[in-house]
């Protein structure tokens, strides 16, 4: 993994785009079609099980949960088809400074980025970035839940 690869997975702010449920080719988007797959015709099956178990009645909408996934095509914060429902000024910065990260920024952090339960996460994942390295924090994050 490279320095350029990172960049492209991670938004500006350190979330990894690359993960998201709603980004195109992401391991989500390839584990909900395989899964869907697998399932075939679990429908005639799910309707059996659900006179005894009723959560089964709602298998329909968990088949349109994966649909959504399947159909996933965001780029992510620095692509063309960015369909992030997040509202972050930091995708502009970057790009009016002519820097990948908030944390390269010589206003770092500002204000403007850390509010609320997101600012605090952005600014705990540029702080790691700015320790250890973009590539580094990249390698570590993937190993935790995209969610948290």
């Amino acid at each position: 993994m490279n320095y350029l690869d990172v960049v492209k997975r991670l938004a500006p702010c350190g979330l990894d785009c690359s993960r998201c449920a709603s980004y195109a080719n992401s391991e989500i988007q390839r584990l909900s079609r395989e899964l869907k797959e697998q399932l075939g015709n679990f429908g005639r099956i799910a309707r059996l099980r659900a006179e005894d178990e009723p959560v089964y009645n709602n298998y329909p909408q968990f088949l349109e949960m994966l649909d959504v996934f399947i159909e996933s095509n965001c780029s992510g914060c620095r692509g063309d088809n960015d369909l992030c429902p997040i509202t972050c000024r930091a995708k502009e910065c970057v790009k009016e400074k002519g820097i990948d990260f908030c944390f390269q920024c010589d206003e770092y952090p500002c204000q403007e980025m850390l509010e609320g339960y997101l600012g605090k996460r952005f600014k705990r994942f540029n702080d790691e970035m700015k320790e250890k390295g973009a590539v580094e924090y990249y390698i570590r994050q993937v190993q935790n839940p995209r969610y948290e």
